[in-house]
C-alpha cells in the first residue's frame, strides 16, 4: 500500500475596471492586440497545433509548467501523478498554473516550484484576457515542456503562448478515470510514470488542528469524516443512513466524527449535530481548502458522496469510501488500494448523470 506521509494520507467587455486596473493599462492592450490576433487565426482555419510533441532530449527538462483551471476536485485528482512526475525528475522545476479558488491546496503541499493563481473565476472571457496578458511572463520562463491537463481555449492558448520544445493535451473524453487520463497526458509528453503514490508532505504539517481543536477535537480519538456533499439530489445519500452508520461505528471505535464543507451544507450539519452530540465536529463554513485538505488526511475514514472533498482524501491517502449516485464512476471513482467505491454501474438506470432520480427516491442510493 501506499506509505501515510506526515500521519495521513473562461471579450474583454465583460471585464471589470477593477480586474482591467489590476493588470495595467498596457497589459491590457497587449491581451486585446494578441486576442485579435488569436481570434483571426481561428476564424481563418489556421492550422491546428498537434495535441502531442513528446519530450526527446536525453536530458531532462529543466522546467515543466502543468495547468489545470477547473473545480477542486479536478485540480487535486492531478496532485499524486504530478507528484510522481517531480520524484522521476528530481532536477527539473514543475510549476503549476490554476485559478485562484482552487490553488490553496497546490500551495500546501511541497510539490512545486512556483504556482500561479489565474483570475477570472467561471467567466472564460475574463480568464482568456488575463491568460493573455501572461503571454511574456510565460515567454520569460523558457518552458521546456507544457502539460495541459484542463485542454480548453484557455490552456490551450496559455501553451502556445509559453511555446515549449515539448507539450501535450488531456483527453477530456474517454470513459476512464480523471486520474488514468492525467497519467496519460505526462506519459504522452514524454514521461512514463512507474507508481503513483496518495499522500503529500506539508508546507505546514499542523495546518487545521487549531480548527479541531476549537470544535472539541480530541487527537487521542480516532477521527472518521463524513461529507453529505454530492452536488445534485441524485448523489446524497440519505442523511439519515450517515446517522444509522455513525452510530454503529462509534460503539465499535470510538472515533469522531467531523463535517466540513462549503455553507450550502449547514442544514445537513444541523441534523448530524443534533443526532451525533458532541462526536460531530462542524466545520462547515469555517475552512480554507488547504485546512480541509490537512484535515481530511488526518481522517482514520472519509465517508463521502462524489465531491471535491471525495477527491481530497484519496489523493490525500486517507481511506476513503465512496458512496456513488447518478455519478459516471467510470471518470470520478477514486484510486488507489486505500479507496473503495460503490457505484450505480451495475443498474439498468446506473451512471445516468441525472440531478434529479427518475424513480423519486434517488433509486441507486436508497
Amino acid at each position: 500500500m501506499p506509505s501515510r506521509v506526515n500521519g495521513g494520507w473562461k471579450v474583454f467587455l465583460s471585464a471589470t475596471g477593477h480586474e482591467l486596473a489590476a493588470l495595467g493599462w498596457s497589459a491590457v492592450a497587449l491581451a486585446v492586440g494578441e486576442a485579435a490576433v488569436w481570434q483571426t487565426s481561428q476564424s481563418a482555419g489556421a492550422a491546428v497545433t498537434p495535441e502531442v510533441r513528446p519530450w526527446q532530449s536525453r536530458r531532462p527538462p529543466s522546467r515543466i509548467l502543468a495547468i489545470r483551471l477547473q473545480a477542486i476536485g479536478d485540480v487535486v485528482i492531478t496532485l499524486p501523478y504530478l507528484g510522481a512526475l517531480g520524484r522521476l525528475l528530481p532536477s527539473t522545476e514543475i510549476d503549476f498554473m490554476t485559478r485562484d479558488e482552487t490553488a490553496e491546496v497546490p500551495r500546501a503541499v511541497r510539490l512545486f516550484a512556483r504556482i500561479d493563481a489565474l483570475g477570472g473565476r467561471r467567466n472564460e472571457r475574463l480568464q482568456l484576457a488575463l491568460a493573455l496578458a501572461r503571454g511574456p511572463q510565460l515567454l520569460a520562463r523558457r518552458y521546456d515542456v507544457v502539460i495541459d491537463l484542463q485542454n480548453n481555449r484557455v490552456s490551450r492558448t496559455l501553451t502556445r503562448m509559453a511555446r515549449p520544445r515539448a507539450w501535450s493535451t488531456f483527453d477530456r473524453e474517454s470513459l476512464v478515470s480523471a486520474g488514468e487520463r492525467t497519467r496519460r497526458a505526462i506519459a504522452a509528453a514524454g514521461f512514463p510514470l512507474a507508481r503513483v503514490e496518495a499522500g503529500f508532505d506539508l508546507h505546514h504539517s499542523t495546518v487545521g488542528e487549531d480548527l479541531l481543536r476549537a470544535v472539541g477535537w480530541d487527537a487521542r480519538r480516532p477521527l472518521v469524516v463524513l461529507s453529505p456533499a454530492g452536488g445534485f439530489p441524485s448523489r446524497n445519500w440519505p442523511l439519515d443512513r450517515y446517522v444509522q452508520f455513525a452510530e454503529q461505528w462509534r460503539g465499535r471505535h470510538h472515533a469522531q466524527f467531523a463535517v466540513l464543507g462549503i455553507g450550502r451544507l449547514a442544514d445537513k450539519a444541523a441534523v448530524l449535530s443534533r443526532a451525533l452530540g458532541s462526536d460531530l465536529l462542524n466545520l462547515v463554513g469555517r475552512t480554507r481548502g488547504d485546512e480541509a485538505f490537512a484535515i481530511v488526511r488526518r481522517a482514520s475514514l472519509v465517508l463521502t458522496e462524489d465531491s471535491g472533498l471525495m477527491h481530497m482524501a484519496w489523493t490525500s491517502g486517507a481511506p476513503t469510501l465512496a458512496l456513488f449516485g447518478s455519478t459516471r464512476h467510470a471518470w470520478s471513482t477514486p484510486l488507489g488500494p486505500h479507496t473503495l467505491c460503490l457505484h450505480s454501474g451495475d443498474l439498468e438506470c446506473g451512471s445516468c448523470m441525472d440531478a434529479e432520480c427518475r424513480f423519486g427516491d434517488v433509486h441507486c442510493l436508497t
